[in-house]
């Protein structure tokens, strides 16, 4: 984990991946994060809660990577 890394994936990615597929968790998967994303699928994004959360933390950049980058780039 790196401290204040950007990472690679975009933001607005993420962000539309969670808002339409979050219950899938499509964005989960796209950052890398297969073991969560997996989770996502047999729990319905956590019941929901899990989407909201990963999606407000996306908004406001603490969202990070498999590798522990920040999602700060809006441009895909």
């Amino acid at each position: 984990m790196s401290d204040g890394a950007v990472s690679p994936k975009s933001r607005l990615v993420a962000l539309l991946l969670c808002f339409f597929l979050g219950v899938l968790g499509i964005h989960r998967f796209y950052v890398g994060k297969t073991g969560t994303g997996i989770i996502w699928i047999l729990t319905f994004g956590a019941l929901g809660i899990g989407i909201l959360i990963d999606f407000i933390m996306i908004i406001v950049g603490s969202f990070t990577d498999k590798s522990g980058a920040f999602l700060k780039n809006w441009e895909t």
